[in-house]
Parts: structure tokens; sequence; C-alpha cells
């Protein structure tokens, strides 16, 4: 489940959405409509880890993390462009891990719907314990048990005690989303420069780099 909310004159309307429901997702959106008569930005902010090794982890875990961060986007995307479209207007905001989407909804620039593509550094949240929270109800690793510390330790690499604050990082990323012509990309907190960097080093130079950080 994942909050949903709209807020205006400095006032809150929150409603519970479950982004893998699609009749939730329609619901809300139409609430939404119907309170407010439009919706200027849409945040995909729903999203989970699955820790674990993709040669042991379950299918079924891998498969609600995809159809969280995956589908749990396109079904909001769904159901709120086409409003957004009916009045050449609007803004779609993707976190980090849905990138690959985000490329893709290039096409909704002819319509006049701004597409923004957030990649946090390390943010403060409760991503790390939320998976490894997952994480402890899976089966016993057998192939994987003795990397079973690093794992863990992965888990929770975006929670160190330099992870750039929530409020922070939320301040930073509505003032880009509510620019005039806001940016195509952001990126901001701890360890973004390096990783926008490290996103474009050859893929050899990143491979080593992991084999070290992972200790194999």
């Amino acid at each position: 489940m994942a909050p949903a909310f709209a807020a205006r004159d400095c006032r809150v309307h929150l409603q519970e959405l479950d982004v893998l429901s699609e009749e939730s997702v329609k619901r809300v959106v139409g609430n939404v409509i119907d309170k407010f008569g439009k919706i200027d930005v849409l945040v995909n902010n729903a999203g989970v880890q699955c820790v674990g090794p993709l040669a042991e982890i379950p299918l079924s875990a891998l498969q609600k993390t995809f159809d969280t961060n995956v589908y749990g986007s396109l079904r909001m995307i769904q159901a709120a462009v086409p409003h957004m479209a009916t009045r050449k207007k609007g803004k779609v905001v993707n976190m980090g891990s849905v990138a690959a989407l985000t490329n893709g909804l290039l096409e909704l620039k002819p319509l006049g719907i701004d597409i923004i593509n957030i990649a946090p550094g390390a943010i403060k949240s409760n991503i790390g314990s939320s998976a490894v929270a997952s994480y402890n109800k899976m089966p016993e690793w057998k192939l994987y048990m003795p990397f079973e510390a690093v794992i863990r330790d992965r888990a929770y690499f975006s929670q160190g005690i330099k992870a750039t604050p929530t409020e922070e990082f939320a301040k930073e990323a509505v003032s880009a989303i509510l620019r005039k012509n806001p940016p195509a990309w952001f990126s901001y907190g701890q360890y973004s420069t390096v990783s926008s960097i490290a996103y474009h080093l050859p893929i050899f130079v990143w491979d080593f780099i992991m084999r070290k950080a992972m200790k194999c």
C-alpha cells in the first residue's frame, strides 16, 4: 500500500492506494479528479527492493517486485495521463528504478506532459529494513549461504549515517519538479554524483568495482 495525496492551498487529502490493484488506482485517480478537478503532477514513488541471489530467489518475490516497481507505475500512468492529455498539461515523475520506462515515455511530450526521471542517491528511508524483513521470510540459501552477510549489508548500503535526510531530498526534488521547464533527469543525495559517473564507465570497469565491493 502507498499513500496517495492531493494538495491545494497547503491542504492535504490522504487516500490509501495500492499500485498492485487496477481497481484501487482507478478509484483514487477518479476521487482526486472529482475533488480537485485536475491532476497536475503524478509522482511514481511506490517501490520495493528484492534482495538475494537471482539463482535462488523465489520467482514470486521477483514477480511482486516487478509488479510494484514497473507495472505499478504503468497502472498510474495509464490512469492519469488521459486526463492530463485533455488539458495538454501535466508532469509525470518517476523515481530511479523505472529509468528505462521514463525514456520510453518521451511519447507523452507532444501531449503537453513533461517527463522527469528522479535518480535519488542515498536517502534516509525504510527501504533497507523493509527489504531485510522480506529477505527473512525467504527460504534458506544453498549456493549463496557463504555470502549471506554481504547480501544483508547490501540492503542497508544506502542507509548509512551520511545518508541525505528525507526532508532535504524532498525539498530539492519538489523545487525541480515545479519549474516551468523541469529537467528530464534530476539526481540528488549522497553518492548521486559518484553514481552518475559510474553509469558512464565501461562495463568492465564497473564489473571490477562491483567485484571488489562484493568481495568476490
